[in-house]
């Protein structure tokens, strides 16, 4: 691997030049780059909680089962084949023998029970080597129980529709007990997995490097290594993907994907997926506490000038928490708030709200975050519009979240935030609920509190009947939009470009990179 790691950093410095200069930087042969928006905060994908870290994570490891490539139909990872009972509250899988993970250690059905026990059992002595903010998405199980070497059993507290499809995701992934019992609180540098690919270096905001897994239980994948670099600016992803600094641009700002999409170096991979891009509004104190100042600023803003002029029609108009791409779930009775400023303006008026003075939390850059500071800018002046001062503080990403997730009471009034997710129930579960507020370990950070949508979010989770959960989800996103805890703005139509010698690269419906089928001749 050495000799890959000194191409690596030649390619590093050959970008540098680049950038300084005419000549064209080359990545090292056989070796993917990726241009990834933002540092990782971890490579535990349990304490993790960004699209980008799960973006590296997925080639890293396995979970039990994973989405069949383009889509979010379920197949076997590292169970081979499960059944359910009856009632729905155990799922029994069967192993899949001779998997090892990266560190040598022995794949079973202790190492699963390890996994889920660290997330959810408060007892367990590598708890605190979280904390865990998305085992919320396993909050079903009761118990973990290893039936023999090669067979887990999950037992539920009640039915749980989404189970299957948590399982696939991120949070879902399988670490090794080995690492974690080695490196403790510092595993997330020193992972180590079962996937496709070994984690190698993380030089800190410099680059991620993986190498193959030459014993990868679903065959070696075909690229000798992989480079994940982060490249906050997005202008800068783009000047290095046009110079040959990078193979993969991911998140392509709007401006740039005709002028990809024309060049034949260059292939531009679109696909729409379940994603909500919106602003967080602090329900709890100051001029938001009101619903018809929430309710005003959704008629404040342009959204369609937004989608239409900002993102280059890379998105759609957002109605509420549930994305079309939900087809089944989604309510399409419920239409966006139309862009009517005067609207706005009366409803200001009877909440004694006019001139109110707003702070707005803006990123840099982040997870599906869609150009998020000129679309801050954007609302900050639809705003002014209707006589609303908003005062706009810009993050990094990381930072960002270590501001907006503790929640918004005591700091802003209003905080940008993007969700990509595979089940309708995983965003308004984590984002709405009263239960989910952040002391709660939640991430409702706006504490939005409606007993009516607690209770139609409860019961969704449980029923195993399609067209009842459907029905629920409907009535929830009816009764999110008149309550307007957030600014509904877009959702995202995500978009990558690969160089022309990247072959077997797709886009997957729950925004991660799944990289084990890509070539690069």
């Amino acid at each position: 691997m050495n000799a890959i790691l000194r191409g690596v950093a030649s390619a590093t410095l050959a970008l540098a030049l680049a950038l300084a200069g005419p000549a064209a930087a080359q990545t090292p042969p056989n070796v993917l780059v990726v241009g990834q928006i933002a540092e990782p905060a971890s490579l535990d994908p349990h304490v993790s909680t960004a699209a980008n870290d799960f973006r590296i994570h997925v080639n890293i490891y396995d979970g039990l089962v994973r989405n069949k490539p383009g889509t979010l139909e379920i197949e076997p990872a590292l169970a081979t084949d499960w059944t359910i009972s009856e009632d729905g509250l155990t799922y029994t899988f069967s192993l899949r023998e001779g998997v090892t993970f990266h560190d040598g250690s022995p794949f079973d059905a202790e190492t699963v029970k390890f996994n889920f026990d660290r997330m959810l059992d408060e007892t367990h002595p590598f708890y605190e080597t979280g904390p865990f903010p998305l085992s919320f998405n396993f909050a079903s199980v009761e118990d973990v129980t290893v039936v023999d070497e090669m067979t887990v059993e999950f037992t539920l507290n009640e039915p749980f529709a989404p189970f299957m499809s948590n399982l696939a995701s991120p949070t879902g992934l399988v670490v090794s007990p080995a690492a974690v019992e080695e490196f403790g609180e510092d595993y997330g540098r020193h992972p180590s997995g079962t996937g496709p690919f070994k984690f190698e270096e993380w030089e800190s905001n410099a680059r991620v490097v993986v190498s193959r897994n030459d014993a990868y239980w679903n065959g070696a994948p075909s690229l000798e290594a992989i480079v994940f670099r982060p490249i906050t600016d997005a202008n800068t992803r783009v000047a290095e993907m046009l110079s040959g600094g990078i193979d993969v641009l991911v998140e392509t700002p709007p401006d740039n994907v005709a002028t990809f999409r024309q060049d034949a170096n260059f292939t531009v991979h679109e696909a729409v997926g379940p994603h909500v891009w919106y602003a967080m509004l602090n329900v709890k104190e100051g001029p938001f506490a009101d619903k018809r100042v929430r309710q005003a600023v959704n008629y404040a803003v342009n959204k369609e000038s937004l989608v239409d002029d900002v993102l280059q029609g890379t998105a759609e108009v957002s109605a509420g928490p549930i994305p079309p791409a939900f087809n089944w779930a989604h309510n399409d009775e419920v239409e966006p708030y139309p862009y009517d400023p005067e609207r706005a303006r009366e409803l200001l008026a009877e909440a004694g709200a006019e001139g109110a003075e707003l702070t707005f939390y803006v990123t840099e850059g982040g997870s599906g975050m869609l150009d998020p500071v000129p679309m801050g800018t954007a609302i900050q002046a639809d705003l002014a519009a209707v006589g609303l001062e908003v005062d706009i503080e810009t993050y990094e990403w990381n930072t960002f979240l270590a501001e907006v997730n503790p929640g918004l009471e005591g700091k802003a009034d209003m905080a940008e935030m993007a969700w990509m997710t595979s089940d309708p129930d995983t965003l308004p579960y984590l984002t709405l609920r009263t239960e989910a507020w952040p002391e709660n370990g939640g991430f409702n950070s706006s504490y939005y509190s409606n007993p009516q949508v607690d209770e139609l979010l409860n019961s969704a989770r449980t029923s195993t009947d399609p067209d009842e959960r459907a029905e629920l989800y409907k009535e929830v996103q009816a009764i999110v939009h008149e309550d307007a805890p957030w600014l509904f703005v877009a959702n995202w139509k995500q978009n990558a470009v690969t160089t022309a010698n990247v072959e077997g690269f797709q886009l997957q419906p729950d925004f991660s990179l799944v990289l084990r089928n890509v070539s690069k001749n």
